[in-house]
């Protein structure tokens, strides 16, 4: 089974915002960066199928030579390979990054049984580029999963929906999009990481066409922290902190 699992290298947000001076992108000379959670799910999932099935993991990264990075580091947890689809380091919209990630499997040219990606990423929570890439690719597509096997060359999937859960069965290949708490992403272990120095990285440079959607500008939300309260040892005490529990919704 030849899977792909496409990642995104997005900033750290732990800390405080900072925007750029045009107030269109996150200031990122602060920050660190790390692989989208949801996609470290897809990269476990990838590895466990291979694990089980047989076959390869590629990796596939859109952005700058930086993301080098976040995909050494999984292809120390067992992925095999991995491309990136050279940009100049702008955000492109939903659009541009499906047509960069057809583009960039369309070169590499490796006929993929599973496509994953994350339902979103954790910076522009572009929900749209799965869809869009498996439209593009011709292929089935499930997304929103939370439960993922193979069977004879078809993929069940399952989806939370509230408390149930829906399941679809689609013929491969096909397209799915996954959600943190498929599974629980291994860490990468010393001979992993040693190992991962010497698998092939590959480049390919895309073409990102002129953005439908227009982002004006970016506000940080205002801080809404209210600090601490200390409540007195004594009766006026419990009669705050149970007023505090109405008010949470604790109780009615």
């Amino acid at each position: 089974m030849e899977i792909l699992v496409c990642i995104k290298r997005v900033p750290m947000v732990g800390a405080a915002l900072i925007l750029t001076d045009d107030g269109t992108e996150l200031d990122t000379r602060r920050l660190g960066f790390q692989l989208s959670p949801h996609e470290e799910n897809a990269v476990e999932a990838a590895v466990q199928l291979v694990e089980k099935h047989g076959g390869s993991v590629t990796l596939l990264a859109m952005g700058t030579a930086e993301s080098e990075e976040q995909l050494r580091e999984q292809l120390a947890i067992g992925a095999d390979r991995a491309i990136i689809a050279l940009t100049d380091g702008s955000e492109p919209d939903p659009q541009a990054t499906a047509a960069g990630l057809l583009e960039a499997i369309r070169a590499d040219g490796a006929p993929f049984d599973l496509v994953l990606l994350g339902s979103e990423s954790a910076d522009v929570a572009g929900y749209q580029t799965g869809i869009r890439l498996a439209h593009a690719l011709g292929l089935p597509v499930v997304t929103n999963v939370k439960g993922l096997s193979i069977t004879d060359g078809v993929a069940r999937c399952e989806r939370a929906v509230g408390s149930e859960r829906e399941v679809y069965e689609v013929p491969l290949p096909a397209v799915i999009t996954v959600r943190d708490g498929l599974n629980i992403p291994r860490y990468p272990s010393v001979p992993g990481r040693i190992k991962a120095r010497k698998k092939p990285v590959t480049t390919h440079e895309v073409t990102i066409g002129a953005p439908r959607i227009v982002k004006h500008r970016l506000v940080v939300p205002p801080a809404t922290a209210k600090g601490t309260t200390v409540l007195e040892p004594n009766a006026e005490g419990a009669a705050a902190l149970v007023e505090a529990f109405r008010e949470i919704g604790v109780l009615s």
